[in-house]
């Protein structure tokens, strides 16, 4: 039995989850509203502010299905109550970060800027020039959306320079040795 898949996930108060027909689940909460299309195979049920999922047979596809669906939902309720934040530092000098509008514009070594467009719903901060925070209420946007600015520039080997996630360790490399 899937560890992850039979713990059942405990509703917060002020957050409504609906399951319909074919599976589709739709959360809404103070922070917002997700809807998501799961295998119409697994079972999703919720009673008295307990959502469970349980899974038709021992077959491999259902046991890998199973915990990755409870693992879902379980973002989306955590998404609609809390939230999900992602932070990222840049290192580096003459490396920084600021906000035009919506627009994070990044100056991280380029000849030119590096201006970046959150998707509708996600959010970014800059609360120092060197920190730039990414909120929001889907987990999935949120990490792609930090990966994507994490790959404008990554952290190089050498000396450590670059944007990389908050509490990153960058294993360092020896540089070359003058004879």
């Amino acid at each position: 039995m899937s560890r992850v898949g039979k713990k059942p996930i405990e509703i917060p108060a002020g957050v409504t989850v609906t399951v319909a027909e074919d599976n589709t689940v739709t959360v809404k909460g103070p922070k917002g509203e997700l809807t998501r299309s799961f295998n119409p195979e697994m079972a999703i049920s919720t009673e008295e502010n307990v959502l469970t999922v349980t899974r038709p047979s021992e077959d491999k596809n259902h046991r890998t299905l199973h915990g990755t669906t409870r693992a879902l939902l379980s973002n989306m309720v955590e998404g609609v109550s809390k939230g999900f934040e992602k932070n990222l530092e840049l290192i580096g000098v003459g490396y920084r970060a600021q906000k035009q509008g919506k627009k994070l514009v990044l100056n991280v070594g380029y000849s030119h800027p590096v201006e970046i467009d959150p998707e509708e719903g996600i959010e970014i901060e800059v609360p120092a020039n060197t920190k730039i925070s990414i909120k929001g209420i889907s987990k999935e946007r949120v990490g792609a959306l930090a990966a994507n600015i994490r790959d404008v520039r990554p952290p190089e080997p050498y000396k450590g320079k670059g944007i990389r996630y908050e509490g990153e360790f960058v294993r360092r490399k020896e540089g070359k040795t003058g004879k």
